[in-house]
């Protein structure tokens, strides 16, 4: 008799009134309502027992898959590669006594994944630290606990191990599970991601819903498709990633999930998420002529430049060594960070002028005619203002009120939207009907019915031309 036999016999031994076919139409409903994908008919009949009350004694006497987990099932054995790991961290019980807990994220195919949980001196075993992604292990005598979103989760206790297997396997390597960001869907989770950097990195901090401080890194990485799609790596900052990386540098982010947020789908990762920059390296000078600055209330310098390649670069300076340059002139800068288009200045930067050199364009040479403008790039324009702009206030999914300014310009080419979202509103209110505005560091991004939209970004500058 097989082991799925044996555990129907079990099940019917403890609830009479069902049958064989009764379990079985039943395991087939549980696997269409979860995911055939997801769940082994074995998997699917412990959670049928559940459903009855019914706990099915005793550890399968095979190895499981990821498939076959469920809430309860104890001293557990599997084969299975690592996906991403976090670091250990330190908590506090009720009683004040500390504990550690690390988290890892497994896999054995390309659809089965898993959250592993190591307490205590589990968090800390020799050679933990050194696992890397696509990593072959054997979790031995693991016990699986429901999460907080009800998927089973395997914890590593004190009679519990984990060893690294140096053979082979069918379970696929990294780069096999690899997806490209055009081919992603909502809801997916435990994911192998890869795009190609496009636009700004940059770090943030905020306060959570508990009053303690967080950060986070943003970026966009684009796809195949060209399309770019927002990233955001809750627990990341900046040290997370080299200090110089290419503007078409290639991105892979292991351990994240995609959701829908304002502006479409997102991808989402969390301080386990393991960032694999290709071409990562220390920053180098830059050369390049300021086509505008902006001072921002906390005193920074808000600078679009550009190389003699045509490359625009959004420049951050909160060291006000830009003081020394007006809009025009070339200067070369060490910046202390260089992500794709976006360099950072800070005190351990320099700035010099150096003198005009004429193969470096000037802003009239690198405007973009507005029939010209494509989905995703970075431009600057010069246009008149066909209509009053108009502000409103925009409700976002979580509830927050923010502002959206828009004009309607063209030129001799074509007519295109211009619109600023919360402090850029603020630009596009003080402009007026029949006004000739030269517009620098907009983004274009295709809207409604694929129409191309222009937005404001923090790096761009509105002047009135009469």
């Amino acid at each position: 008799m097989s082991e799925f036999d044996s555990l129907i016999e079990k099940l019917i031994e403890q609830k009479p009134e069902l049958t064989r076919e009764i379990i079985e139409e039943q395991i087939k409903l549980k696997k269409e309502k979860i995911g055939a994908g997801y769940l082994t008919d074995q998997g699917a009949l412990f959670l049928i027992a559940s459903d009855y009350g019914v706990t099915l004694s005793g550890p399968l006497k095979i190895e499981m898959s990821l498939k076959d987990l469920y809430a309860g099932a104890k001293e557990i054995s599997l084969e299975t590669r690592v996906l991403n790991l976090s670091p250990a961290k330190q908590f506090s019980r009720k009683d004040g006594s500390p504990f550690y807990l690390r988290t890892m994220t497994v896999y054995d195919d390309a659809n089965s994944t898993a959250s592993v949980k190591l307490w205590d001196e589990k968090a800390n075993l020799p050679g933990i630290e050194n696992l890397k992604p696509g990593d072959l292990i054997k979790i031995i005598k693991a016990y699986v606990k429901s999460d907080l979103d009800g998927s089973p989760t395997i914890n590593i206790g004190s009679g519990s191990n984990v060893e690294t297997i140096d053979s082979t396997s069918e379970i696929p390597t990294i780069d096999r599970i690899t997806r490209d960001v055009s081919e992603l869907q909502e809801g997916q989770k435990d994911l192998v991601v890869l795009g190609e950097i496009d636009g700004v990195i940059s770090g943030m901090e905020f306060t959570n819903s508990r009053g303690m401080p967080g950060k986070a890194l943003r970026m966009r990485l684009k796809g195949k498709d060209g399309n770019g799609m927002r990233v955001v790596l809750w627990g990341k900052d900046e040290s997370s990633i080299p200090n110089m990386i290419s503007q078409s540098a290639k991105v892979r982010l292991l351990g994240v999930r995609v959701k829908s947020g304002n502006q479409g789908l997102e991808i989402h990762g969390n301080d386990a998420t393991i960032i694999e920059i290709e071409g990562g390296k220390e920053a180098e000078p830059v050369i390049a002529r300021v086509l505008s600055m902006s001072p921002t209330e906390n005193g920074r310098n808000m600078i679009l430049a550009v190389d003699n390649k045509k490359n625009l670069y959004n420049i951050s300076d909160s060291s006000n060594s830009t003081s020394i340059c007006v809009e025009g002139d070339v200067i070369e800068c060490m910046p202390s960070k260089v992500y794709g288009n976006s360099i950072t200045l800070d005190e351990n930067s320099f700035v010099r002028k150096l003198e005009n050199d004429e193969n470096i364009p000037s802003l009239s040479q690198i405007r973009t005619k507005i029939n010209d403008v494509k989905a995703d790039g970075s431009y600057c324009i010069e246009a008149i203002i066909l209509k009053v702009p108009e502000r409103r206030e925009v409700q976002t999914k979580t509830g927050e009120s923010i502002a959206l300014s828009e004009m309607f310009v063209e030129d001799d080419t074509g007519q295109i939207w211009v619109k600023g979202w919360r402090n850029q509103a603020r630009l596009i209110d003080k402009c007026e009907l029949g006004e000739i505005v030269s517009i620098t560091g907009l983004n274009a991004k295709a809207g409604l019915e694929g129409r191309i939209e222009m937005f404001l970004t923090a790096f761009s500058k509105i002047t009135k031309k009469n």
